[in-house]
């Protein structure tokens, strides 16, 4: 888990000016907040505000991702009020609370702004109940609400967006004609069914901290599709959730809401929910975890019996997003899997044709991009195959096939990036050799996605020149992965 966190590639640094952003952002926020004469509590929700403006809009481009944070408080402000109107109504509140889970889920169809803004409506209603919010509280969270979008905005698009020097690429989505088309439906009935459970289980748990089991639940269904796939994020999730607490025994409780320390510690847990966002779910938890605990003790209620009831709150939304998943309308590890295998597969051919593009002397070709477009599909595929791999699955022969899949295709994504590198020398040389190399990528990509056969790699000494060595090493990986993708029927992975 510490190899997947800090030795995992970053390429052009993105993870690490993600985060260092979020922390610069979110500060400013708060200290808006303070100048601007808000409490303590405003001064929380506003940063929780910054938080997610920094962290949920994804849109492809610089415009887009402005508009989308436009819009938050648009999404938000509704929603607080009516989570601060309802306060008193525990019935209504519980109601409209689910009405917003399946509309957040649902919005996904509308791609990441639609993602951003069922998110930021969902994290506004939790937040209410963070905080016990009531009306006569409302100016004051308006406002820090829309300072803090505010001033997450001025970092973003203004002190330091990094991205117009470098587009980032779209966001994947999962291509019609597999059934996933429909799956924000599938998963907004899911996850409702999934919160009703947590929130009737979690009121029986515990009257006040009920929201945490709902939390819980809308958090496993983020970003994921298959049955599979959710059950591994809710395992991880209570994982990250339970180390974070055994963290919080030893930091925070020790703390205990003094304020200079508390600045530090959760600068340093913002930093690590954006740096470990990426790669590894559990240790992003954890870092959430430990942040939602040094709040606890700003607000001065800190204590080792509520750090237990966040463990019980938590398997009670992880439950119920596993009944979710297992009994309505559930979608397959296997309806998915393969998709995002061949995207990446394609991929890996884009990436080396832009990257020959780029040594033959071809204006424009940029073939960076398409390496930041890899990475987010490797990442998709790792997401998707994670039931296959997960240490307690059964599958064992399922599970060695998978593993040997993720190794080569890490193997096509090393050898891409060295090609890349050697492109973006201005004195490399176009060679001819490096056409026909390409040429027979092509080839063994079509194969692997098509069902033919994959031509076998001829054997002889490492080309001496890098480029070609890259390539070479590339064709070795790909004709490799005839074997693990097929069984002797000639069946993908996923249907094996």
């Amino acid at each position: 888990m510490l190899k997947k966190v800090f030795v995992s590639p970053d390429p052009g640094r993105s993870r690490l000016r993600f985060a260092a952003r979020a922390v610069l952002g979110i500060g400013l926020a708060v200290v808006v907040c303070g100048l601007a004469g808000t409490s303590l509590v405003g001064a929380i929700i506003g940063g929780l505000a910054a938080l997610l403006a920094l962290f949920t809009v994804t849109d492809a481009t610089v415009r887009g991702q402005a508009v989308t944070t436009a819009l938050l408080p648009v999404a938000g402000l509704p929603v607080l009020t009516a989570a601060a109107a309802l306060h008193g109504l525990p019935v209504a509140r519980d109601l409209t609370f689910l009405a917003v889970v399946g509309a957040g889920v649902y919005a996904r169809r509308w791609g990441p702004r639609g993602h951003s803004l069922g998110v930021f409506a969902f994290m506004t209603f939790f937040i209410a109940q963070f905080l016990h919010a009531t009306t006569d509280r409302l100016p004051e969270m308006f406002a820090a609400v829309l300072l803090s979008v505010a001033a997450a905005a001025a970092v973003r698009f203004g002190l330091w967006c990094y991205e117009r020097r470098r587009p980032a690429p779209a966001v994947p989505a999962p291509p019609a004609g597999t059934g996933l088309a429909r799956i924000t439906t599938r998963q907004a009935v899911q996850a409702t069914a999934g919160a009703g459970f947590a929130l009737v289980v979690g009121q029986l748990v515990s009257g006040d901290r009920w929201y945490w089991a709902v939390g819980a639940t809308w958090w496993v269904f983020v970003n994921t599709t298959s049955r599979g796939e959710t059950l591994v994020r809710g395992f991880r999730r209570v994982l990250g959730t339970v180390v974070g607490i055994g963290l919080g025994f030893l930091i925070a409780v020790p703390v205990a809401g003094s304020p200079l320390p508390t600045a530090v510690l959760a600068a340093a847990c913002v930093f690590g929910i954006f740096y470990t966002a990426a790669v590894s779910y559990t240790w992003m938890m954890l870092c959430v975890t430990l942040l939602a605990e040094l709040l606890y003790g700003l607000l001065g209620v800190l204590s080792p019996g509520l750090l237990a009831l966040r463990i019980a709150e938590t398997g009670v939304g992880a439950l119920g997003a596993a009944l979710a998943v297992l009994f309505v309308l559930p979608v397959t590890t296997h309806a998915v899997t393969d998709v995002w295998i061949q995207r990446a597969l394609r991929c890996v051919h884009a990436c080396t044709a832009e990257a020959a593009a780029r040594l033959a002397g071809t204006e424009g070709a940029d073939p960076a991009l398409r390496v930041a477009e890899l990475e987010q599909l490797l990442a998709r595929v790792r997401l998707s195959v994670a039931p296959l791999v997960h240490p307690l699955s059964p599958m064992h022969g399922r599970r060695r096939r998978a593993r040997r899949v993720l190794g080569l295709l890490d193997d096509c994504a090393r050898e891409i990036r060295g090609l890349v590198a050697v492109a973006a020398d201005p004195e490399a040389s176009h060679d001819a050799r490096l056409a026909a190399a390409c040429w027979r990528v092509e080839a063994a990509v079509e194969a692997l996605t098509g069902g033919g056969a994959v031509p076998a790699r001829a054997g002889g000494p490492r080309a001496a020149e890098p480029a070609l060595a890259h390539l070479h090493d590339l064709e070795h990986a790909l004709a490799e992965l005839a074997a693990p993708l097929r069984n002797p029927s000639g069946s993908r992975l996923a249907g094996a």
